[in-house]
């Protein structure tokens, strides 16, 4: 038996510093420990979705307009998304399990200001201050559970509930959102947080260990810069859908972000540890895959959004309702999930991720159909169908893209890729929703743009495909890796 096998002992987990160096952990089982991140991880994730149902609530006692109502599900995702490449630098400074708790700390905190929320401009602000503690503790729950896991069968099962926490968080936040819309209330998706995240960090505080920590420079004007960007493009789609695309606060937007963009370049070029490397951005082969994580999550998003007015504002669903029409999205997700590892090997990237995208698609423009002849008469089983193939196209597409991130990643930017790969998702959602809504403005608003705007959805994914044909010819596919 190699010395490693003593990490397995279940009473004393070890956790592995970036220098090699094992680091005990105070007290706790291993299996403990996993646990406490996988429901870190859930918590965080349902948190993307569990607002959808309660949106139509939300804008009609918080006054929204139809574009600003977007704003909820963005304000979190750009500060997530954002941020998430600085705080993985952060964490390495100031240790993991810091960094988690500090995190989830911020994320319980705008929770609950969220649910007190009495104004649509101080939830918003809410949501933002929620991504800034998911963004603060995400990196840190894989760092921890790879250092306190050890490789073999511990680790794979720590990483297959990793897995199944990200793939079932959508469907918890769906169904969760409907039942606390309906039973107590819009605020209790706010509130709800709070419970769990005390529960998270008494057990983070007990049975997490802490990582040597590392030295490095910050990238401040990099994140600061790419924050500004995102932030003033997102502005600039959302606000042309009220203002008109030539009005001066639009054109402001966009020069702003433009401006942002220009100093980003010159930033990444200047520092040495960048948030964002320039080099994934050298080629068509190492651009590729992260052009596609930025469109093929907006098509997502961009679904579970409109389906959501769709099936409350014109179709009459309840909200519970509703929760339960598209849980067969997330159900389809977790399948096709579990499955796509196992088929990677036998037939490669490229087949396996074209027909994730063809599923996306295919799923979102089947919903436009269902949108442009919605009637009072329409069935749960009108949206549960296209649910259920966007959800498996879903479960096949994330894998092969992020295996293909990860691939093109030069081996000093691995941290940087992974950090990267999250980001984008989160940004990608959020810049397609603000654009989408300029689509549903355009078209009509909700009782006659919703078709046209989910046809526009469909657009992202497809785009998604486009580039996965243009760098998957050259990607190998990687040998299996033994059991």
């Amino acid at each position: 038996m190699s010395h490693d096998s003593r990490v397995e002992v279940p009473d004393v987990p070890r956790a592995v510093g970036p220098s090699g160096a094992a680091v005990a952990v105070r007290r706790g089982p291993v299996g403990l420990a996993v646990v406490i991140l996988v429901l870190t991880q859930l918590m965080l994730v349902v948190d993307t979705s569990i607002v959808n149902v309660a949106l139509p609530d939300i804008g009609h006692d918080l006054g929204f307009s139809s574009a600003g109502l977007s704003w909820v599900v963005t304000a979190y995702a750009l500060s997530f998304g954002g941020l998430i490449l600085l705080s993985g630098q952060v964490g390495s400074m100031i240790g993991p399990r810091r960094a988690l708790v500090v995190g989830v700390v911020v994320f319980v905190i705008a929770s609950v200001a969220g649910g007190l929320a009495e104004s649509a401009g101080v939830l918003v602000a809410a949501r933002a201050l929620q991504g800034v503690g998911a963004a603060m503790a995400a990196p840190s729950v894989m760092v921890l559970l790879m250092g306190i896991t050890v490789p073999g069968q511990q680790r794979s099962r720590a990483m297959a509930m990793f897995v199944l926490a990200v793939g079932a968080g959508a469907a918890v936040g769906l169904l969760a959102g409907g039942v606390l819309t309906q039973m107590l209330g819009w605020q209790w998706v706010m509130f709800v947080n709070a419970p769990i995240g005390v529960l998270v960090l008494l057990g983070a505080v007990r049975n997490l260990p802490e990582m040597e920590r590392r030295r490095t420079s910050l990238d401040i004007g990099g994140a600061t810069a790419s924050i500004l960007a995102m932030v003033a493009l997102v502005f600039a789609f959302t606000s042309a859908a009220d203002h008109g695309w030539n009005s001066t606060l639009v054109l402001g937007a966009f020069g702003i972000g433009a401006l942002a963009l220009v100093a980003l370049v010159v930033c990444e070029r200047r520092h040495p540890h960048p948030v964002m490397p320039l080099a994934f951005f050298a080629s068509m082969r190492s651009a590729g895959p992260l052009l596609s994580m930025l469109v093929v999550p907006a098509g997502q998003v961009g679904f579970l959004f409109f389906t959501t007015l769709l099936t409350q504002q014109v179709l009459g669903f309840t909200p519970i309702r509703t929760g339960l029409a598209l849980v067969p999205f997330t159900l389809g997700l977790i399948a096709t999930n579990q499955l796509t590892p196992r088929l990677l090997p036998r037939l490669g990237e490229r087949v396996i991720g074209s027909t994730g995208l063809a599923g996306l698609v295919l799923g979102i423009t089947w919903m436009a159909l269902v949108a442009a002849d919605a009637d009072a008469h329409a069935s749960v089983v009108t949206v549960l169908l296209p649910s259920i193939l966007l959800g498996a196209g879903a479960g096949a597409t994330f894998a092969p893209v992020t295996a293909a991130i990860m691939h093109q990643a030069p081996a000093e930017h691995i941290g940087a890729a992974a950090s990267l790969n999250q980001g984008l998702q989160q940004l990608g959602g959020g810049m397609g929703l603000a654009i989408l809504t300029s689509v549903l403005s355009a078209t009509g608003g909700l009782q006659h743009g919703l078709g046209t705007t989910l046809l526009a959805t469909a657009a992202f994914p497809l785009a998604g495909l486009l580039l996965f044909g243009i760098w998957t010819r050259r990607i190998p596919t990687p040998d299996p890796t033994p059991a």
